[in-house]
């Protein structure tokens, strides 16, 4: 039998255990950044938003008002 949340026990785990395993998980394959190669335009992508957030860093929009933007737009 392969691995599986049955066989590693983790569906009983609560709800807060599982999203503190997935969170561990995924900071081990984040470590591995050469898995997950960018392309020159990607790393040129995240150069310029870098850039541009350096260049106005009070450009920025309040996650309540974007929330409430989004549901706005949803009918919610």
């Amino acid at each position: 039998m392969g691995v599986s949340v049955k066989t590693l026990g983790i569906d009983r785990l609560d709800v807060d255990e599982r999203l503190a395993l997935v969170e561990e998980i995924w900071a081990t394959i984040c470590v591995d950044t050469k898995a997950f190669p960018l392309t020159d335009g990607q790393r040129a992508e995240l150069d310029r938003r870098v850039a541009d957030d350096d260049a106005f860093p009070d450009d920025v929009v309040p996650w309540d008002e974007v929330k409430a933007s989004v549901r706005s737009r949803l009918g919610r």
